[in-house]
């Protein structure tokens, strides 16, 4: 016992030197103990395998018995910096912290990544240019998440979500596009604009047209989803910020959006008379700052 223990702490002192100084990138065999570093994932799509990288952190405690939280990057596709944002309230709430890279390489653009890789170009979605669903960036997580579990040890039979802008558009679609995923609870933070469950609009701003247009359960309302967005994340002009007729109907900032998500949801799930188990918080005085929301992020999720 007394040699595991002195070798867990080797282990985790040399993965956070190494997170200081470039991550240490462990063979996708490895096993992870405790600390922060980054390994390589290879999933195999229709036309060939890919190479991720997979930023990690994992507190000293009881790994078997800890939630697992997937947290999905920003368009600057910065997955350590995410990763370390999230370190303090893990270590503190025992959660284990999995960051997956959607580089550029291979989840190209928006379509490659915000929209999940659903369509070869989301804008403009057809049957003809519908992707294989083990080729969506979606169809990662699951496997990912068993390759997680295998690698700690960890017993967790579902697991959490947070997503910042970019990432929460990933996030929200996520739960959508993938009723049968293993998740406990989202938090989509701060997205830009959103995939409405609206089916007189067409994807990617609505549902119609899309493969979940026909999904007459609507099992994405009764999931657990908090939409998390800044008070002071209302500025029209922002970068990056999408904007044209149709997406402005949804507001023409983030702020607004992110209410006109929630109210629009509500309704339509009342209408059907289903469950609707989706919340909205505001984070106060954040404007768009994604190491602001994640201690109320880790709140919602944790306490």
């Amino acid at each position: 016992m007394k040699f595991r223990q002195i070798s867990s702490l080797f282990v985790f002192l040399f993965l956070i030197v190494s997170c200081e100084d470039n991550d240490s990138i462990s063979n996708s065999t490895d096993p992870i103990f405790e600390g922060s570093g980054l390994y390589t994932f290879n999933y195999t799509k229709t036309n060939g395998e890919i190479n991720m990288r997979i930023f990690f952190h994992v507190p000293l405690g009881d790994v078997q018995n800890m939630p697992v939280l997937f947290v999905f990057h920003g368009a600057s596709r910065n997955p350590n910096d995410y990763r370390n944002e999230w370190i303090a309230e893990a270590n503190e709430k025992q959660v284990i912290v999995v960051v997956p890279e959607f580089s550029n390489t291979n989840f190209p653009g928006g379509d490659g990544y915000n929209l999940g890789n659903v369509f070869v170009d989301g804008d403009n979605p057809s049957l003809a240019t519908l992707n294989p669903e083990q080729d969506w960036a979606f169809s990662i997580i699951e496997p990912l998440f068993d390759d997680i579990k295998s690698k700690t040890g960890n017993n967790s039979s579902r697991y959490d979500v947070f997503g910042f802008s970019a990432g929460s558009q990933f996030a929200h679609r996520f739960l959508m596009f993938k009723p049968e995923a293993r998740i406990n609870q989202v938090v989509a933070s701060a997205a830009g604009w959103y995939t409405v469950p609206d089916e007189t609009v067409t994807f990617p701003y609505g549902i119609a047209d899309c493969p979940i247009e026909n999904n007459t359960n609507y099992d994405y309302f009764s999931k657990r989803m908090t939409l998390q967005i800044g008070t002071l994340d209302n500025n029209p002009n922002a970068s990056a910020l999408r904007r044209n007729d149709i997406v402005d109907q949804q507001g023409t900032n983030r702020y607004d959006r992110a209410f006109y998500m929630f109210n629009t949801s509500q309704a339509r799930a009342q209408s059907l008379g289903v469950n609707f188990n989706w919340e909205i918080i505001e984070t106060p005085n954040n404007a768009h700052n994604s190491g602001q929301s994640v201690p109320q992020a880790s709140d919602v999720l944790y306490e």
